[in-house]
């Protein structure tokens, strides 16, 4: 029997997919699985496009967004930002 690995990407084919699972790491998540997450959105979408609409090279990209990376904030805003999302600030309820 053979088995394909799980690749989160291969199911965020919609805007709205994509901020819901966004959106459950930024809730749940640490700072690594958030970067993750947004590695996750970048390769669904493609690290060519966001590489394209950020300015980054694919290889910056891919480093940057890799398992125990520390991109900086300025890059994560231009992926946010190429993968059409937003950081919105809500108040917490008690």
């Amino acid at each position: 029997m053979e088995s394909t690995k799980f690749d989160i990407a291969d199911y965020l084919d919609s805007k709205e997919m994509i901020a819901e699972y966004l959106n459950e790491v930024l809730e749940e998540g640490n700072d690594a699985q958030i970067i993750n997450a947004i590695g996750n959105i970048a390769k669904a979408i493609g690290m060519t496009k966001i590489a394209e609409e950020t300015g980054l090279s694919r290889p910056s990209l891919y480093k940057a967004l890799s398992d125990g990376a520390k991109p900086q904030f300025g890059t994560i805003m231009k992926v946010l930002k190429a993968v059409g999302g937003q950081i919105q600030i809500n108040p917490q309820t008690a």
